[in-house]
């Protein structure tokens, strides 16, 4: 199988397997982390039972991340990135363990939501740092595959630090004993993953300039400026610009059945008032998913060769289309589950191809901003989506009808972008 063939060809590449360490580390303490307060946010009976509760939540979490990205372009454009795996790891420690102390000296009150979410926007600066790296350790036909195993198996670890964090739960008790001992355990995985980026190089994770402290300033100082010559950049590419805008519709699309799912779950396919219940409907939904996941590490880089990455976007979408015209038809729980593989596949599919655009068309000294302003509209995708759910989604969140327009959006997506790929990456003067 062409898959493994490319990862024996990834595996003598020492700064890559040193730069997948630090990731597969750093996200298996994401998951401990979020499987710590998972309950708390969305399955504790008092909180998130209806759908405004569930989208109010997640714009909660995510709507910071959209005003860190900015920040963090102008600053993997100019710092070691090696650093900032190092440095930024080691703030998480601090700010989890200080979650962990307000938990069990004063319960969940105002401050465990802000330092929630300085984590996990930290958390998101770091992720744009490993994207922006990867083509430092890894180039031409490699980087497909590098794209298509780094991702995926992230999402894996992460959900292997989501099943750590609910052993610790089992050994430690419920309610807040439980997300203390999951966070402490998150903050001594955040450590590890530290020590491991200190393994690199420092420069060998780059920018090739870096700039000093009195240009920092003035660089931080005219951000703005800085955004719109990375978008204009981009724009004048094409093809980069492009990938960026169908990744934020198909992440607008999937946020609308992320939280329709969970909705579903909770409410529809479980009792409403057992919120164990439903966290375990929702997991074999989930699972499902990863299974999707799964599928897209080994078809990505076995088809995009022979179809490249922007047609291999198209048949994604289509897929994607069709998951979602089978809970048209029922929201039975195997019509959810099987839903739940093909978008996973699909969107996971789909991010890999556009990874790999941004990457490939994209010139080093704006790699870091384009991953920033990825992450803006990625998150900003599913803000949306929760914002669009809170109105449209009854507490139930099944609506055959929104369903219906999630299957138009996608083949109506999937049109736009075949016609629109058929373009070519134009030469920038940016």
């Amino acid at each position: 199988m062409q898959v493994i063939t490319d990862l024996r060809q990834l595996a003598p590449l020492q700064d890559f397997r040193k730069l997948l360490a630090v990731r597969l580390t750093s996200q298996t303490a994401d998951g401990v982390f979020q499987a710590g307060l998972a309950t708390l946010f969305f399955f504790s009976p008092e909180h998130a039972s209806t759908a405004t509760g569930v989208a109010t939540s997640f714009a909660v979490l995510l709507l910071p991340f959209t005003i860190v990205g900015p920040w963090a372009g102008v600053l993997l454009d100019r710092w070691r990135r090696r650093q900032v795996l190092l440095v930024g790891n080691l703030v998480r420690v601090a700010l989890t363990l200080a979650v962990a102390a307000v938990l069990a000296t004063s319960g969940v009150g105002p401050a465990v939501y802000v330092l929630t979410l300085v984590t996990l926007s930290v958390n998101r600066f770091l992720l744009a740092a490993l994207s922006a790296s990867l083509p430092r350790v890894v180039d031409g036909e490699l980087l497909l595959t590098a794209n298509s195993v780094t991702p995926t198996l992230g999402t894996a670890a992460a959900g292997v630090g989501a099943g750590i964090g609910i052993g610790v739960g089992l050994l430690t008790g419920k309610g807040l004993a439980h997300d203390v001992g999951s966070l402490v355990v998150a903050a001594a995985l955040m450590g590890t993953a530290s020590a491991l980026a200190g393994r690199l190089g420092r420069e060998r994770l780059g920018p090739d300039e870096l700039s000093d402290a009195a240009q920092l300033r003035a660089a931080l100082g005219t951000l703005a400026r800085g955004l719109v010559e990375g978008a204009r950049y981009l724009v004048a590419r094409g093809t980069p610009a492009r990938a960026l805008a169908v990744m934020t519709v198909h992440r607008f699309l999937y946020g609308v059945v992320f939280v329709a799912s969970l909705l579903i779950s909770r409410n529809l396919l479980s009792d409403p008032h057992d919120a164990a219940a439903g966290l375990r409907t929702f997991g074999t939904v989930l699972g499902a998913t990863v299974v999707g996941f799964a599928l897209a590490v080994v078809l990505t880089p076995t088809i995009t060769p022979r179809i490249g990455p922007h047609a291999w976007i198209v048949v994604c979408l289509g897929i994607a289309a069709v998951s979602q015209a089978v809970v048209v038809v029922t929201y039975a729980l195997w019509a959810l589950v099987t839903a739940a593989a093909a978008l996973g596949l699909a969107a996971q599919g789909a991010k890999i191809a556009v990874d790999t655009i941004v990457q490939r068309d994209t010139a080093d000294e704006f790699r870091g901003r384009a991953f920033a302003l990825y992450d803006v509209l990625y998150n900003a995708g599913f803000v949306g989506a929760a914002a669009l759910a809170a109105f449209t989604l009854p507490d139930t969140g099944y609506s055959r009808g929104l369903f219906a327009a999630l299957t138009a959006g996608y083949v109506a997506t999937a049109a736009a972008y075949g016609w629109a790929s058929r373009r070519a990456p134009r030469p920038s003067a940016v």
